[in-house]
């Protein structure tokens, strides 16, 4: 599947307020609209075998369906990551996530940094791109964050949530979110955000669908603790691996 770059690496700048606000709103396409069309079919394949699922829990597709991977690994997609996590990186994982119409759950306000807690020996190179494949805005539950809440450590207090009416059961608790920013993206445009931000997002209370692709990657300088992780599967997406992982090649 061929890729064309709208965009390309990111600049200097961009690279600066990522590094600044652990966040950055990517408005270029690095996908064809083919490859979107493609994209979305493979979710629905994946739905329609899998019925008992809800809509945002398909996480780590790709570890059976290679077809993934033209997109994971996509080089205009690395080209981007690479100018945040270094030129050795690692696949660490993708999640198609779907809030249908009306009923789509709200995600509760988290770090990533929390929920992976003691699987890696550190959380400061890891970087999430959010691939739209809707528009999203605040009517259908777009993402928010605080800015520059990632340099806080990642590690914030939690308290139990509803598991029904949210993606998990958790959320940080007294949370202030007048400075939050919201992630409106046109389809194909995507998002940038570092693991120990703070973010998340309301229910899909409108009459329209909210699908993205979320591709994770780490520096390759990251040890993954293996008794922590036991089933996850790791691919070397560029570079070299620096760190005494167990590595997949595609």
């Amino acid at each position: 599947m061929s890729t064309t770059t709208v965009g390309g690496a990111l600049n200097d700048d961009e690279v600066g307020q990522f590094r600044r606000k652990g966040y950055l709103l990517l408005k270029r396409q690095l996908f064809e609209p083919a490859q979107l069309d493609a994209l979305d079919g493979i979710f629905a394949e994946h739905r329609a075998a899998q019925v008992q699922r809800k809509g945002d829990e398909f996480d780590t597709p790709h570890f059976e369906d290679r077809r993934l991977f033209d997109y994971l690994l996509a080089p205009s997609l690395l080209d981007v990551v690479e100018r945040i996590v270094g030129p050795n990186i690692v696949l660490w994982s993708s999640h198609f996530i779907c809030k249908d119409p009306q009923v789509g759950r709200a995600t509760p306000w988290h770090e990533d940094s929390a929920y992976w807690m003691g699987r890696l020996d550190r959380y400061d190179r890891l970087v999430t791109v959010w691939l739209a494949l809707d528009d999203v805005d605040r009517g259908n539950g777009c993402m928010e964050v605080i800015p520059g809440s990632h340099l806080e450590g990642g590690f914030s207090d939690y308290q139990g949530v509803d598991g029904e009416q949210n993606t998990f059961e958790s959320e940080i608790r007294d949370l202030d979110r007048s400075e939050a920013v919201a992630f409106e993206l046109r389809r194909g445009e995507c998002s940038l955000h570092d693991g120990r931000i703070k973010h998340g997002a309301e229910a899909n209370r409108s009459d329209r669908r909210r699908l993205g692709y979320t591709m994770r990657y780490l520096s390759a300088e990251v040890k993954v603790v293996p008794e922590r992780n036991v089933g996850h599967r790791l691919w070397l997406a560029r570079g070299r691996p620096v760190a005494d992982n167990r590595l997949e090649n595609a």
